[in-house]
């Protein structure tokens, strides 16, 4: 049986993130731009078991209700990974599935059409690295964020992937990420099985994190309500619906 991660209730309250907002442009520079703060801390017991098993493991999936961290503690741990030098670049992916709208109708070139649902990656790098510092490494290739779609044929090597709403990824779309995962890299699927945009049987996440929690070198972090860093209303809703 694979190595298990004890998780914990938390017993410090906890209160919510808060994440800059602004306009359609995921890099504004007329945006405030926030210095960078190079330590976190975890909020609840089971994100520290998550820090954890990101300092231990190649290959991490965390699974938990929105609000509960997966994905800022994901791309923080990539910009320490990044800037103490362990990885040269950063991969973040979200899978380009329509949430009740279209893409098609959106203004713009297909990048255009992509930016504003890539935005919560941009927001939390944003929040880690400052606007200004965060342009320069996208531009120099430090940094790349891309569809699910652009990964296909890759390998990535001496980098650190985040994949993001991986419970809209489908098994075989799991697999072909998986399989992208190249020498002194680690890689982090988020997401939360109950909420896919998926046709009901479609999403893999739940399945793929299942039969992979049997592996030694892999975690498997499964995330509460009582994990919740947003508004307080935010795991009262979740409890309910």
């Amino acid at each position: 049986m694979g190595k298990r991660f004890k998780q914990r209730h938390p017993t410090a309250k906890i209160r919510a993130l808060d994440i800059p907002n602004g306009g359609w442009d995921p890099l504004d520079s007329e945006r405030r731009d926030i210095s960078y703060r190079r330590n976190i801390r975890p909020r609840s017991a089971n994100q520290q078991v998550l820090m954890e098993a990101v300092a231990s493991q190649r290959v991490v999936i965390a699974l938990g209700p929105a609000g509960t961290g997966k994905t800022y503690l994901a791309i923080a741990k990539a910009v320490e990974a990044l800037e103490d030098g362990r990885v040269e670049r950063i991969m973040l992916t979200r899978p380009a599935v329509e949430a009740g709208e279209s893409l098609g109708y959106l203004p713009g070139e297909m990048e255009e059409k992509l930016a504003p649902y890539l935005r919560p990656l941009y927001d939390a790098l944003s929040e880690r690295l400052g606007s200004k510092r965060l342009k320069g490494l996208i531009g120099d290739g430090s940094i790349e964020i891309a569809p699910v779609a652009f990964m296909r044929g890759r390998t990535l090597n001496n980098a650190f992937v985040v994949i993001d709403e991986a419970q809209n990824c489908t098994y075989g779309q799991i697999k072909m990420l998986l399989t992208r995962l190249g020498w002194h890299s680690t890689m982090i699927l988020t997401g939360d099985p109950d909420q896919t945009d998926l046709l009901p049987g479609m999403s893999g996440l739940a399945d793929v994190a299942g039969r992979l929690d049997a592996l030694e070198d892999i975690a498997v972090i499964r995330m509460n309500d009582q994990d919740i860093v947003r508004h307080p209303l935010v795991a009262s809703i979740l409890s309910v619906i």
